[in-house]
């Protein structure tokens, strides 16, 4: 086909309408290819993401072709138009729930970032959790340490003051053992200085009473002496006479003489003489008498 030079290009509404009819019927291909497809699967097939058009794209423009002076433009040609396909109704698909809408990038990184500030709060509350949890637990170990100590010091008082009421017990038994002790060797102290007392009361008594009898026993024995006549002084005899319990005279002895034999003859033969001599009646005075007597005699006494 032949277009004059200077022939102004026009666009032909026929090759437009063949374009739409054409992108029409491919859309309803693939429409009735899917629904066929999902409904020959017997599984569940994976979701299939669909690029939805609202509108047709543009028809690409037609080049311009050099144009030729000589030859006139044709009329056009009459451009039969196409016949509308008949749409068959596609079979129901048997799916259980339709295929999940594409989510956009930008709502998967927020759910991502929610998901991970989600996360990281989680964290933080679980770090949070546990630090709470420690500080509990070494508070509660704290507390149990304390109370420990308190019942340890507790214990510690109480053994204590067991013991020192041990200790006062003991020290008021030993002192009152101490004390009855001590009461005891006074009494004994007090029982002897009474025994010693009375011994030496005794004794006195016995000595006094010893010097009567031997003052009894001297003037008896001098009321039987006979002086010789040849003694001059006052010269001292010293004799041991054996006794029985009846103050009879046993024997004599001159243990120490006075020089003078006539005297200490007269001596010994007046304490024969005075036999029997006169003794105490009581044991611990005759004792001084009996069994032996130790007897002086002076002439001038």
């Amino acid at each position: 086909m032949n277009f004059p030079a200077d022939a102004p290009f026009v666009s032909r509404p026929g090759s437009n309408l063949i374009a739409g009819a054409l992108a029409l019927g491919v859309h309803i291909a693939f429409v009735l290819l899917l629904v066929f497809g999902v409904s020959w699967q017997t599984r569940h097939p994976a979701p299939v993401m669909v690029d939805l058009w609202e509108a047709l794209p543009p028809a690409p423009p037609v080049a311009a072709r050099p144009s030729r002076p000589s030859a006139p433009a044709p009329a056009p040609a009459p451009v039969k138009a196409p016949e509308p396909v008949k749409a068959t109704p596609a079979p129901r698909p048997v799916v259980d729930e339709p295929p999940p809408p594409k989510i956009p990038d930008i709502v998967l990184e927020k759910k991502k970032a929610e998901a991970e500030r989600l996360q990281k709060l989680q964290a933080m509350q679980l770090v949070e959790e546990k630090a709470r949890a420690d500080a509990a637990r070494a508070q509660a170990e704290a507390a149990r340490k304390v109370q420990e100590k308190q019942l340890a010091e507790q214990k510690k008082r109480e053994l204590l003051r067991q013991l020192e009421e041990e200790d006062l017990t003991r020290r008021m038994a030993d002192e009152a053992v101490a004390s009855q002790a001590r009461q005891a060797k006074l009494a004994e102290a007090q029982a002897k200085l009474a025994d010693a007392a009375a011994a030496s009361k005794r004794q006195a008594e016995v000595a006094s009473v010893v010097g009567q009898y031997r003052d009894l026993i001297s003037a008896k024995v001098r009321g039987n002496t006979r002086l010789p006549d040849n003694l001059t002084g006052n010269p001292v005899v010293r004799c041991l006479v054996k006794l029985l319990p009846t103050g009879e005279v046993q024997s004599v002895r001159v243990t120490q003489s006075s020089g003078n034999a006539a005297y200490d003859d007269a001596v010994v033969r007046a304490i024969e003489k005075s036999s029997p001599l006169p003794l105490p009646s009581a044991r611990d005075a005759r004792a001084a008498f009996v069994p032996e007597l130790t007897f002086v005699h002076r002439p001038k006494e």
